[in-house]
This record gives C-alpha cells, structure tokens and sequence, in this order.
C-alpha cells in the first residue's frame, strides 16, 4: 500500500535535517551489508503511533540573489508535488524573514495541508517568539526543539491528523505493476507499447511526466494496472541537482505494486541512480523483472545478449532472483512476453510452500553442509515454516540466533530457491531462538 509523504521544507539553519534525523529515529543510521543497495539520505521513512510514513528532507531555501529565486521554487515544487502533508520549518530565535514569507506563498498555493513548526523553542520564555509567525496564514504554529526533542509529539499529532483517508478505497484484484527507473529510459514509451496506444505522452525530453498515471487494462482474461511513474527530474539546469529525488518518486509507485518493472536503457548502460531505483524496489520485498530498453538501438552479435545479462548480473548481485528482458518500446521486440513474466513474478511472490516440503529441504540442506560452530557452539536448526507471503518469509527455530551467520542463512536461501520457484521474487528468513 502506498504510503503517505510529508516533507520538510524552509530556509537554511532552521533545523530542517536535525528535525528529520529526530522523526526517522534509529531508520536513518541503518546500513544495508548487501552489495549494492545504497541509500539516499534525502528521503528515509518515519513513524508515528500506529502510522508508518516516507519522509522528505528538501534542504535549504533562500533569497541571496537573482538566480536562487528559481531554486526555491524548484525545491517548493518538488516538496508540493510529493507531499500529502507539509511540514514547514521556521527558525523561532531568529524570528520571521523575507524568506519565510516567500515560502510561505509558494506553499498556500498548494492546497495542500501545511503544518507550521516553529523550530530552537528551546525553553518556556522563548515561546513568546511564536506568535509573529501567525501572520503567515499557515494556521497555529507548533513550538518545537530539534535539539531537545521538545513539541514533537504534538506536531507529529498534527501530521497524521492530515494524512489522506485510505479506508475507504475499493478492492483492487488487479496484478499492479509499476515502471521504475531514471529519466529518459523509455518508460513512457513502454507504457504506450504495452497498452497499444497513446495513454502517455512520449518525449525525448527527461522529465516529462508530470504525474503517476494508473492505467487498467485486461490480457488474456487477466486484469492489470500498469503504474507509470512520475517525471523524475524536470527541464531546466535548476532541476539538475533535484535527480536524488527520483528515488522518492520510485518509492512512491513501488508502495502500490506487486511486480516493478526496472527499466535500463541498452544505450546507456546502468548508472549508480539504477542501482538506488532497484536496491529499494529489492529493499521493499517486491517482486522486479529487470527490463532492458532500446535493445534494438545496438549493434549485436551472437554474444551480445550473453555478455550485456553478465554485465547486469555484476551491478545487481543483490537482484540475482530477478529474470532479465530486452526489449525495444520502439518495435515492440519481446513485449508480447512482458504478461507472462509478469503473471509468474505474481505468483511466485504470492507462493506458499508447505511445512513439510520446507523442512524436507532444510534438513536436507544441513545434511549436505552442516551448520556452523562459532566458540565452541554449534548452530542447530528445529523447525522452519513459512509464515507469510507477499514476499514469501520463513522462520527458521535454532537454538541460538547469534549462531546464524549471513552466509549459513544465504545458503539455506539457495536451497529454497533451488527445490522451488521464487523467480523474480526476494524472500526472508528469519531466525528465531526456540522456545
């Protein structure tokens, strides 16, 4: 499901990244030890009483001179197009300026819920500095203290009071597949081959998709819904350094599907943003079918093909579950097989394997390479059962769960892998200390 945004936006020095590193928590310092997942420190997720959130951080605004008036905007926008709710952020020792009103009149155009933090209210006096800032039309301001971590339940209160209400959305049994990846790849394009006609406009020019646009339709008696995800990065040099941001875009469109289609351009070859766009779609336990745009484009031989998947295989070592397609928008070369993959990614992130048949496996595992011993002590393994699908997860019962080193736990994924088909879907496994 996908989830709501709230961004933080203001001027520089208003403790935007203190107030972010506050709501995120332990999130933000987490490190991922799997070859190339990286994470993009301008977004992360938040919580806040039974609500689960993603969280921009849009950095520091200002009026200096002529040209960062356009960067404010550009960073206004992006916060406005993202967001279900605004955060925004003013520095209450320095009292209103120039450039919080100017933020402010970006942000009322919006129409969209703006919640006022007026940050470095750090004691019971200062809180008469609060009161100027209702001149900006935003509603009450909500002191706070980044620094301390004072007033932030009551904001946070706020926020979640603003989310859009989801309770009432229709049940959807269509498979949803998302297109993800940098500007420029052709994933319009696809979009428009897929479909059959011109539901997308088409451009050469990165970033002209404005909005994700849902778009259902049947094949073979199946039902679809095909998510083309958001331009991620607009025209203009102002939008150059606002590419980080396509990775929040992708979240965005991941949250809604079962199957996310990560398209490459043949042309280019994979980028470090390719690697950021598919390491979350990884992270987030869907299923992903790796698409290889503009195939037709290259010059090929025999061994082209081979050598191009070996190449990907490399940059995406994490991914190595995930089937791998060339394609060209442009002649339509293997899209016919597209529902198919699609159709079997589906159902094998839905799959759910019987006790017995898991166990048969895990003990046969073990019996071929035994568990480890670590000081003296040797891991044993009991019982594994999966307890859920969508991505399909095991729990696997030991008797110490500091015993289950990453590589033991990799080798019984293998074997799961090997005695049954999870292509194009991540799984877990879970230890758990037998009681």
């Amino acid at each position: 499901m996908e989830l709501p945004t709230v961004a933080i936006v203001g001027r520089p020095n208003v403790g935007k990244s203190t107030i972010f590193n506050r709501i995120a928590g332990e999130r933000i310092s987490i490190v991922e030890d799997t070859p190339g997942v990286t994470r993009d420190r301008i977004y992360t997720k938040g919580e806040w009483l039974d609500y689960e959130f993603n969280l921009i951080d849009t950095g520091g605004i200002e009026i200096s001179n002529e040209p960062f008036v356009e960067q404010i905007k550009a960073q206004a926008e992006i916060a406005i197009e993202e967001a279900d709710v605004i955060i925004f952020m003013v520095n209450g020792k320095q009292g209103m300026t120039d450039d919080d009103e100017l933020v402010s009149r970006i942000l009322h155009r919006s129409n969209k819920p703006i919640v006022l933090a007026v940050n470095k209210v750090d004691n019971f006096e200062s809180r008469n500095d609060i009161y100027d800032f209702y001149t900006l039309g935003i509603g009450d301001p909500y002191p706070i203290s980044g620094a301390h971590g004072i007033g932030l339940g009551d904001l946070l209160d706020e926020v979640v009071k603003q989310f859009p209400d989801r309770s009432n959305q229709v049940e959807d049994d269509s498979i949803k597949f998302s297109l993800i990846g940098r500007p420029n790849v052709g994933k319009s394009s696809l979009v428009n081959s897929i479909l059959g006609e011109n539901r997308v406009i088409v451009s050469d020019v990165a970033g002209t998709t404005r909005d994700s646009i849902n778009t259902k339709f049947v094949n073979n008696n199946q039902k679809y819904t095909i998510i083309d995800t958001a331009g991620m990065r607009k025209r203009g040099r102002v939008y150059e350094n606002t590419e980080r941001y396509s990775v929040m875009r992708a979240m965005k469109a991941i949250e809604g599907s079962d199957v996310s289609l990560i398209v490459i351009n043949a042309e280019e070859g994979v980028r470090e943003q390719d690697k950021k766009i598919a390491g979350y779609a990884h992270e987030a336990g869907i299923g992903v079918i790796i698409v290889v745009n503009k195939w037709d484009t290259l010059k090929k031989n025999n061994h082209s093909q081979h050598d191009f998947e070996i190449f990907i295989r490399e940059q995406f070592q994490y991914l190595s579950y995930a089937p791998i397609i060339f394609v060209s928008a442009l002649t339509k070369q293997r899209l016919a097989k597209l529902p198919d993959m699609i159709n079997k990614v589906y159902e094998n992130h839905e799959k759910r394997i019987q006790s017995s048949a898991l166990n048969d496996v895990i003990m046969d595992s073990i019996a071929m390479n035994p568990t480890p011993t670590i000081n003296s002590k040797r891991l044993r393994i009991y019982y594994a059962t999966q307890i859920k699908a969508a991505p399909p997860t095991f729990v696997v019962f030991v008797n110490d769960v500091e015993l289950m080193h990453f590589s033991y736990e990799r080798y019984l994924e293998n074997q799961i892998r090997k005695n049954f088909d999870f292509e194009g879907t991540p799984i877990k496994i879970i230890a758990r200390k037998r009681k």
